[in-house]
């Protein structure tokens, strides 16, 4: 593996694959979002206080309009776990009396109670450790502070979302109406019995949606329902200037392109392949027809910046027509 490879892969560096429109909406959404919450806040607090405990919501735009189909995005997560952590900010900030102590316990308790409740999300952190060092203001309001401003400002921010992404097919929220609709048009087709890394790699910039699962944990949680670690090649001959893949999962998946034949092993057709996609990109090798017909599993084609098989594009172009 080579060094970049290798610095990629430690510090969990992975391309986000969404369009320029879903960048722009995520960005006009998080920015409406917060805008209202500033302007609703300013009718219970005043000064610094009011831009602290807007901060944790700028992190819940982060994941409701960056992450909208999130399991950490969800109504009941955003909800639950602002509202929950601001009671437990406030109970330490009026019965610890060490600021310190208050502070980190508050947090330690939201995390638990969060995730006893099934609403971890991570902005709450914030909203706790806001209601311990808010100052005067953020003390005058006592348990008030759960209600105005965090839960009013979480039902902003989660009516902005809902209203905000629902006219974006791809990003309805919450995700239980973008899946419904899924189901539905799921219950037409049945299940294809081959799902290949380029099969997911294509679905996921279909969704066109930054997802809080990363590409190789879908692959092997495929691999642990399924089962499936094997599969037969998916085309007969093989053919100068044309791709195919491996079939591998994650990082040991490999599209290489033939380049052309080298006929000078007698008895043995030699063929020569770059490497176009995945470990060793860009290099060069040579291997007998034998041994690439071993490697390869399916032919693949270039679309837009996504692999797709030959089979699932003739597939996609029959249900077009």
């Amino acid at each position: 593996m080579r060094l970049r490879d290798a610095i990629r892969r430690c510090s969990g560096f992975e391309p986000y694959n969404v369009s320029h429109a879903e960048r722009l909406v995520s960005t006009a959404g998080a920015f409406t979002g917060i805008l209202l919450i500033l302007i609703v806040s300013r009718f219970f607090l005043e000064g610094i206080t009011t831009f602290l405990i807007v901060a944790s919501m700028g992190a819940s735009a982060v994941l409701l309009f960056s992450v909208p189909h999130g399991r950490l995005s969800q109504p009941w997560p955003l909800v639950g776990g602002h509202l929950v952590s601001a009671l437990i900010g406030v109970s330490c900030a009026k019965f610890v009396p060490d600021l310190v102590i208050a502070e980190a316990l508050a947090v330690g308790l939201a995390v638990g109670a969060m995730y006893y409740l099934h609403c971890i999300h991570p902005p709450g952190g914030a909203t706790a450790i806001t209601a311990v060092v808010g100052g005067e203001q953020v003390a005058e309001l006592g348990y008030q502070y759960v209600l105005t401003p965090v839960l009013l400002n979480v039902l902003v921010i989660l009516f902005v979302a809902v209203v905000f992404n629902y006219p974006f097919r791809w990003r309805r929220y919450p995700a239980a109406l973008f899946s419904s609709a899924a189901e539905k048009k799921a219950e037409l087709k049945q299940r294809p019995d081959d799902i290949k890394h380029e099969d997911f790699v294509y679905a996921l910039s279909k969704i066109d949606s930054l997802l809080d699962v990363s590409e190789t944990d879908l692959l092997r949680i495929y691999d642990l329902v399924t089962r499936r670690h094997e599969s037969s090649r998916t085309f007969d001959r093989l053919i100068p200037g044309h791709y195919y893949s491996n079939g591998a999962y994650g990082e040991d998946w490999s599209v290489r392109q033939i380049i052309d034949w080298n006929q000078q092993h007698a008895g043995d057709a030699q063929l020569i392949y770059k490497i176009v996609a995945g470990p060793d990109r860009r290099k060069t090798g040579i291997c007998s027809e034998a041994e690439f017909y071993q490697w390869a599993r399916h032919e693949v084609v270039r679309d837009e910046q996504n692999w797709r098989r030959v089979d699932a594009v003739a597939d996609i172009s029959a249900d077009d027509s």
